[in-house]
């Protein structure tokens, strides 16, 4: 190669130039390398010149560097450099500038700091604060930057700021070469690190240079908190601060098959095996096949990444090319280059990097379509040259020459097989030992790359090729390990080693209480869908099937949680003598005999179709194989049984059965073919919404979240931990045994391990050496906690192996050595099979029994929730986890033999399930757990997620007193936490028990106490104990036993968790939204991703939202059971009658679903019987007694001659109106104690007296009432021609009902034509529309949209004159008179559910004696009745009396009454022209209208016989209206007194109508305005034109000042008050002059603004007798804008 351009360069600078040429192509933002040649021969010369001098300022900083780092590890001190010393009297504290400022990240993330242009903010290290980074502003040409010079090909995500760069500038050039800024005092121009180091108080003593000290680049998150960003690297390697860490084992498997295994024959029996991830065209292998494993892992990644996703179809595939092989295998590369040797790669994570560089390399096309997405590197253009083969082994060498031979490339020119024999050469000649991964590329211009990777790494391979491994081989690989003996070895080698081996009854919280609630709200939607898929009117009673996984301890424990539960003797399903055996018959285990009780629960189902049958599955994510394909082929017939079951046609197509899947882990059934419909998910709801407790409970839960959060920074108590020496003798052991699978590894490890230390808490303290710290910390503490605690009580560990055969071995082991070592009266050892039931010996029996109080003499512990407080260790074995719940003793979840090689999230996440706990919220703790979580709890769950509690006991570790920290305290604690990473101090053998302060000792006396045993009374002994914690007889023994029972203690925080260090590195990383990277693996065993091409999942998404992600990305595999329910391009492949109920482990589903259920059965009751009011008549004693009977008790209809002659009653009877006004209608006495208020505000509607009644064939209906008859129910129908129809059209106004006001009156019509108008506001009409769209809708103008009940009654009535002046008009052109047109309209309230008739028989011997008897009719016989009244159309107002039980004869012996009528009422609209409703009146308008008919001289008239019930409805109405401020939306109670104020005042304004503001105030405090009025019965306040309500304690007299009106006699009546509401024109100052009042009566005038009410004052002279002062003005706390109204105030002269 020549050099032919100017300045001939010399070969040696050649090659420099070369190589940096390369280099800073790589570290180019652009994700394609530049050409290389074209830049070294067609450069300027001055360019090249510059470049040498780069080059060798480069290889001078890296000797330096060297040295530097070679000096420091040797035994000579460092050269010491002198710190200059600081002005006099500037700031030398660590952390602040010299100008005293601030520079500590932690104190000023959240401050707003300028950075000037160019510069960024980066973080330095002060050797003095290690924890903390010092915020800094520098120059961005003096780091490693982003033009392609200094910075290795990033592979971040898209949120972080990667900075991976080389050092390139000369001691001489750092000196020189820095521009910096302090942020704190804001001093500019620092031009040496050196200068700048000494102004923020570094203090070094070494020579400062900023590749030392500056660390990390800051970035403002989401929340704009400037936090820790990515790594400045200085040096030529790429960092990824969130390293991935978990095998290949989220592949897809089914891919391409393994190539062909020919080629050669080598002898790697010795070695561990590699595995070969090829990609092209692969050679064949020869030899013994069991030497190499070929995975098509990378082929299935590579091709997959190159087809594009669907998501971006939309977006011109054509025009979009695919990721090149090229850069797909540099980016690999790139990747595997990162990762450290404890490290093993992740498909998902090299998808993700392949995603989003294909997205970069596309971003202008794609944001022509979409809004692009934040990029942490600047816009990449997107026609750039591509990787060539050619250049690929250069870039890939060049990228793997900085990682320490971990990645070693391999070149070859012909095809894959060389560079295979050259690989295989080297691995048996021994020169891979540091190598974990070989790449070979064989690249050719004419053909397409080859390459693969074999991964020779012995900890990367292993994991791979098990992760390889079903559950099935990974059982059988292990059992043929065990009995072929291949395990001997290794037990020979430990040889060489060691020298031997209460539960409360159910208990509903609240938020099980809101979940049930929102089960029930799912299965109302079901049945109010117009599918009618779900007749819930038809259903009588509830009948069920629990379906459990094929564990009998799960088994166990759900029939204790539903005998406990009472649901079957509430739903009647069961009698009061209930046997174990009648209840196991609702409780089905998944095994080969439950076929036989689900075919008797389908015989049921179709024998009584009457009954809701709720089939719940229960642990729904177990057992999803399709009963047609199976994964295990020799598996038992439980495998499939699922789908076989739940999914035969039966259950799909019976219409009385609803399937409740619930799960923990909902993913599997969240795919692309799942059954269940979005809209039928229930998810757990959150504790806390925007931070407000949305449920108040006295306990947290605590679950993987917050297990995470306590091992991040600044928790003193991690509570998930790994064991770095168990860890390092697995990994020496694996280097040694390279054939044995890993799980026999570890279990002989942790064997070896509890063995050990069972020995020396004994007594042989040489055998600490032979264990680690944390398995000696759990077995001092497991053999201590019984002898510590005066009952007995210990601490439960459990010890899970997932492999049955090995768990088999670790018991009889470590029950041979507890033996040897005379432990079998201290603590149980127990095997957990999921197979049989629970075995334990004799003595711990008893000690149960004792502690229990249970007298059976054949009891046995059926669950692991009655070995509470037992000593023991469980041994869980079984693949995974079935629902078993573990009692509150737990203390220790020693998870480090969990299969870690084949992840999966749903795998990980039940695993850590097995931990999940409650605490209370009562006691505040330590900021060791979590924020939100106040105190550690004994609370441990109990149900398949379980959910009865107890009650709290004692305090976590307080800071005001912290524990005693020893190496073998049984406390945990930050510094025993500290020591178990150092070698255990044989001679710490002294225990210290700890000291609670005074409060804390009371407050867990108190608890204790409340946590006595609760026992169950029955007749017979039941078939299930409940157990308490302890019992104690005197307050000194809860003491005792809180300060020593050890149980005590375990129960009040959550247990420790011990993991695999691979699994606690995938848990505890998290992506840049805070999301763990266990969240991103793939979700089940049987299910794929649908692409590779998928967006990342952000901590912030929602339960809702995760479900929507896994059914757009997750398809099921065919062995999965939803693989076959797909119909292309339709949506009826969700079944409507199946839900989905998804929480946390052991948060409480069981009890949920169960207290479901219970409402549900409710439910079923209340739609056939409703709550009505049931009041007696008010004011009684008022009704003046008359021995005139104007009517006889059997008449029909009024006569109207005899009705005219009938007094109207003034008075107000409705019940309704207890609290209103009494209205005089002469000079009475009354007493004043009966006209008290007896009821608040708030009481109005909650504590009225209603009778619960069952609803007749004649009912009105809300929303969820369906029948076949009345489905089809319109609200009217235009066959006025037949007889059988009602004339009055029915007029119901209604606000906040849309669900449940009565608006069907189908059945209450009893089929006849009618028609039934709807009266809503127009912000409501489409919610109204919705659920009733049949009816007809009158809505109203949208300024009443804040207007009452007088608004909407103001307009039926307008509107109703209007049509019948426009239906005469057009009749009258047909020759029928005028009064002919039938003039009635009807007026109902929402609430009208039945009617009734009183039929009186007068056959006795004299016309006064009779009998009566009531009963419920139909609404069209009673419409019909009033309608066919003689002379009806002299009547104004027609209605009936409201329906009570205490009805007497007396009230009915008169068949009609001249009165005022409420509720339901026929009006004449021709008669009532000019009588209008008052359109501002929110409360009592109905009796304002009757009063303004009377006095018209109208005739108002009440059937006496016809009743109307009425419906307790606790939403809508006028519980709508809320009055709050208008200037802040927090809810604040704001009292009545608060609803005027003077005008002109600062007072807060309220949002609220001012008539509303106006009518309120008067009921509660119009005492303020009429004095002389209050209890003063006798003298009443004079209310013209108007009826408002004063209160109950004054009495008003309406009288009217229209002309010829009917007004009562005023003569002899002497007013305490004047009242003039809006006063009109008829209202004259004469007409005033006729009344008389009291001395120092009052008046108030209430008008529309101030300038009219002192034209009203003027105008009615009131001056001449009233006498105003300023200060009596005032108006309603509204803003101008609202128009409050005002009010003057006077005292009579």
């Amino acid at each position: 190669m020549g050099n032919s351009y100017a300045g001939q360069l010399k070969t040696t600078r050649f090659e420099e130039v070369l190589h940096n040429s390369i280099e800073a192509s790589l570290r180019s933002n652009n994700l394609v390398p530049r050409p290389i040649f074209s830049q070294l021969y067609l450069e300027a010369e001055q360019q090249l010149s510059s470049l040498e001098a780069g080059s060798r300022a480069d290889n001078e900083e890296e000797e330096e560097e060297e040295e530097e780092e070679e000096g420091s590890e040797s035994s000579s001190p460092p050269v010491s450099y002198q710190v200059k010393p600081p002005p006099e009297g500037c700031c030398t504290t660590d952390g602040f500038c010299q100008a005293g400022k601030d520079l500590r990240l932690v104190s000023i993330s959240n401050e707003h700091i300028e950075v000037p242009s160019g510069f960024l903010l980066v973080g330095a290290k002060s050797p003095n604060l290690p924890d903390h980074l010092l915020v800094c502003a520098v120059d961005k040409r003096f780091l490693p930057d982003d033009n392609g010079r200094n910075a290795l090909l990033g592979l971040s995500c898209i949120n972080e700021v990667m900075a991976v760069t080389t050092e390139c500038q000369s001691e001489a050039m750092d000196e020189k070469g820095f521009s910096g800024n302090c942020v704190g005092c804001g001093k500019k121009g620092f031009c040496y690190f050196t200068e700048f180091s000494n102004h923020i108080n570094l203090k070094l003593t070494t020579q400062p240079k900023k590749q030392k000290h500056l660390k990390y680049y800051l970035v403002r998150n989401a929340q704009g908190a400037l936090t820790k960003g990515s790594v400045i690297c200085w040096k030529g390697a790429a960092v990824d601060p969130t390293p991935s860490t978990a095998a290949f084992s989220s592949a897809v498997y089914n891919g391409k098959e393994s190539p062909k295994k020919q080629l050669m024959k080598n002898n790697l029996s010795a070695l561990t095996r590699p595995s070969v991830l090829g990609h092209g065209n692969f050679p064949y292998l020869c030899g013994n096949i069991n030497d190499v494993i070929v995975s098509p892992l990378l082929y299935t990644c590579y091709r997959n990444s190159q087809s594009l996703s669907r998501a971006y179809e939309q977006y011109g595939a054509s025009t979009m090319q695919p990721i090149s092989e090229e850069m797909q295998l540099l980016l690999t590369v790139y990747y595997l280059v990162q990762l450290a040797a404890d490290q093993v790669p992740l498909i998902e994570d090299l998808e993700q990097i392949f995603m989003r560089s294909w997205r970069e390399s596309h971003l202008s096309e794609i944001r022509q379509y979409q809004q692009a997405v934040p990029q942490a590197f600047p816009p990449v253009p997107s026609h750039i040259t591509p990787v060539t083969s050619a250049q690929l082994p250069w870039l890939a060498g060049l990228a793997a020459s900085s990682c320490n031979d971990s990645v070693h490339i391999i070149e070859c020119s012909y095809s894959l097989a060389e560079g295979l024999s050259e690989m295989f050469k080297l691995l048996i000649e021994g020169k891979l030992m540091k190598t974990n991964y070989v790449v070979i590329i064989c690249a050719s211009r004419n053909r397409a790359i080859d390459s693969c990777i074999v991964i020779t790494g012995k900890y990367q391979a292993r994991v791979l090729s098990e992760s390889m491994l079903s559950p099935s081989d990974y059982q059988k690989e292990v059992s043929y390990q065990l009995v072929t003996g291949k395990v001997e070895t290794l037990g020979s080698f430990f040889s060489t080693l060691c020298p031997g081996y209460e539960i409360e009854r159910h208990q509903i919280r609240p938020f099980q209480l809101a979940v049930a609630q929102k089960l029930l709200s799912h299965i109302c939607s079901i049945a109010d869908s117009s599918t009618q898929n779900l007749d819930l009117g038809s259903f009588e009673k509830i009948d069920f099937l629990i379906c459990v996984p094929p564990s009998e301890v799960t088994y166990q424990q759900t029939l204790f949680h539903l005998w406990h539960s009472g649901i079957l003797l509430e739903l009647g399903l069961e009698k009061e003598h209930l046997t174990k055996q009648r209840v196991e018959q609702y409780v089905m285990k998944l095994d080969a005999e439950a076929q036989i009780k689900f075919k008797i629960f389908l015989q049921n189902s179709m024998q009584n179709p009457h009954t809701l049958f709720v089939l719940i599955h229960d642990h729904a994510h177990w057992d999803l194989m399709s009963a047609m394909h199976s994964l295990y082929p020799q598996a038992e017939l439980s495998t499939g049984l699922v789908d076989r079951l739940l999914n035969c046609r039966e259950v799909k197509e019976a219409p009385n059965i609803v399937t409740l899947h619930v799960t923990s882990f909902p993913y599997a059934l969240q795919t692309q073919h799942t059954h269940i419909s979005p809209y039928n998910e229930i998810h757990w709801p959150s504790s806390y919404s925007n931070g407000v407790d949305l449920y108040h409970e006295n306990k947290k839960y605590f679950g993987l979240s917050e297990f995470i959060e306590s091992t991040l920074s600044g928790h003193s108590i991690p509570l998930l931990r790994y064991d770095s020496s168990f860890e390092a003798m697995v990994m020496a052991l694996g280097k040694r045994f390279p054939r044995l699978h890993s799980a026999v590894i570890r279990t002989f490890v942790l064997i070896q391990h509890y063995s050990a230390a069972m020995m020396a808490v004994c007594g042989l303290s040489q055998m600490k050496n032979y264990t680690s710290v944390e398995t000696l910390e759990i077995t001092q503490n497991l053999i201590n906690s019984s002898r510590q605690c005066p009952s007995g009580h210990g601490l439960m560990v459990v010890l899970r192996i997932p492999c049955i055969p090995l768990a088999a071995v670790a018991y009889e082991r470590l029950y041979n050595v507890r033996e040897r070592l005379a432990l079998e009266d201290n603590f149980e050892i127990i095997l957990g099979n999921p197979n049989s039931g629970i075995t334990i010996g004799k003595h711990f029996v008893e000690q149960l029994k004792i502690w229990q109080k249970i007298e059976d003499v054949d009891w046995r512990p059926q669950t692991y929730l009655e070995l509470e407080g037992l000593p023991c260790i469980l041994i869980f074995s079984g693949m995974d986890p079935q629902g078993e719940s573990l009692p509150r003793s737990l203390r220790y979840c020693d998870l480090r033999l969990i299969n870690s090689s084949s992840l999966v999230r749903t795998s990980l996440e039940q695993e850590l399930g097995l931990a999940a706990y409650f605490v209370s919220s009562e006691i505040h703790t330590e900021k060791a757990v979590v924020n939100d979580v106040l105190e550690s709890d004994p609370e441990k769950l109990s149900s398949t997620d379980n959910e009865d509690e107890e009650i709290a006991t004692e305090a976590f570790c307080t800071e005001s007193s912290p524990p005693q920290a020893l190496s073998n305290s049984t406390e945990e604690t930050t510094n025993n936490y500290e020591r178990q990473k150092q070698k255990v101090d044989k001679g710490a053998q002294t225990t210290i028990s700890k000291h609670l302060p005074p409060v804390t000792e009371q407050l867990d006396m108190k608890q204790n106490i409340k946590s006595t045993q609760v026992s169950i009374t029955s007749s017979s002994s039941p078939p299930f104990s409940s157990s308490s914690s302890s019992s104690a007889p005197t307050h000194n023994s809860f003491i005792l036993q809180t300060s020593q029972c050890s149980m005590t203690k375990a129960s009040k925080q959550p247990p420790i968790v011990f993991l695999p260090k691979l699994v606690y590195d995938i848990i505890t990383s998290t992506d840049s939204s805070g999301l763990p990277k266990s969240s991103s693996l793939l979700p089940y065993h049987s299910v794929m991703w649908a692409s590779s091409f998928r967006p990342l999942m952000s901590k912030m998404m929602t339960c809702t939202e995760q479900s929507l992600y896994y059914r757009q990305w997750t398809v099921p595999k065919p062995i999965h059971m939803d693989y076959n329910n797909r119909n292309e391009g339709r949506m009826d492949t969700f079944h409507p009658r199946r839900l989905l109920l998804s929480g946390p482990p052991q948060i409480g589903k069981t009890g949920a679903y169960l207290q479901f259920l219970s409402i549900l059965s409710r439910m079923l009751i209340r739609l056939t019987e409703v709550d009505v009011y049931d009041e007696e008549e008010i004011n009684i004693n008022i009704k003046e007694e008359s021995d005139q009977y104007y009517h006889q008790p059997g008449d029909m209809w009024p006569d109207l001659e005899s009705f005219k002659k009938m007094p109207f009653d003034y008075t107000i009877h409705d019940p309704k109106y207890e609290d209103a006004s009494l209205i005089c209608s002469k000079l009475q006495t009354i007493n004043s104690e009966d006209r008290s208020m007896s009821r608040r505000q708030e009481d109005m509607y909650t504590c009225r007296q209603t009778t619960r009644m069952r609803l007749s064939k004649y009912a009105a209906y809300n929303t969820y009432h369906h029948c076949e008859q009345c489905h089809q129910y319109m609200g009217f129908n235009p066959r006025y021609q037949s007889e059988d129809y009602i004339k009055s059209p029915t007029f119901t106004p209604t606000t906040g009902r849309h669900e449940h006001g009565l608006f069907n009156l189908y059945h209450a019509m009893d089929g006849a034509s009618h028609l039934h108008v709807l009266v809503v506001k127009e912000y409501e009409m489409a919610i109204y529309k919705k659920y009733w769209p049949n009816h007809i809708m009158l809505v109203l103008p949208s300024i009443f949209n804040s207007a009452g009940v007088g608004a909407a009654h103001f307009l039926i009535k307008e509107l109703s004159y209007h049509n019948l002046e426009l239906e005469r008009n057009r009749q009258e052109e047909l020759g029928i008179k005028p009064q002919d047109i039938w003039p009635f309209i009807v007026i109902s309230d929402d609430s009208c559910v039945m009617w009734n008739a009183v039929e009186v028989n007068c056959s006795g011997d004299r016309k006064s004696d009779y009998t009566w008897t009531e009963r419920n009719v139909s609404l069209k016989q009673i419409l019909q009745h009033i309608e066919a009244t003689p002379n009806v159309t002299h009547y104004a107002l027609i209605g009936m009396r409201k329906w009570s039980s205490k009805t007497n004869s007396a009230e009915i012996k008169e068949p009609f009454s001249c009165c005022h009528v409420h509720d339901f009422l026929m009006l004449n609209v021709d008669l009532t022209q000019n009588v209008q409703y008052n359109q501002n009146r929110f409360t009592c308008d109905d009796v304002d209208f009757n009063l303004r008919v009377h006095s018209a001289g109208l005739l108002i008239c009440r059937f006496n016989h016809f009743n109307v019930m009425k419906k307790q409805i606790a939403v809508g109405g006028q519980r709508s209206f809320h009055i709050k401020s208008k200037v802040s939306d927090t809810p604040v109670s704001i009292s009545p007194a608060q609803y005027i104020c003077a005008p002109d005042s600062k007072h807060t304004f309220l949002a609220a109508p001012a008539q509303l503001l106006l009518e309120k105030y008067l009921q509660y405090h119009s005492h303020r305005f009429f004095p002389l009025s209050l209890k003063n019965y006798s003298h009443p306040v004079l209310s013209v034109d108007c009826y408002l309500n004063l209160g109950p304690q004054i009495a008003v007299c309406y009288v009217s000042s229209r002309p010829h009106s009917l007004n009562i006699s005023s003569s002899g009546l002497t007013f305490s008050g004047l009242l003039l509401y809006l006063c009109d024109s008829f209202v004259v100052a004469s007409f005033l002059k006729k009344f008389h009042f009291l001395k120092g009566a009052t008046l108030c005038v209430i008008c529309q603004d101030r300038n009219s009410l002192r034209q009203t004052v003027v105008r009615l002279e009131l001056e001449d007798e009233w006498q105003f002062r300023l200060r009596d003005e005032f108006q309603t706390a509204n803003a101008k804008e609202d128009r409050p109204l005002f009010f003057l105030t006077g005292r009579h002269i």
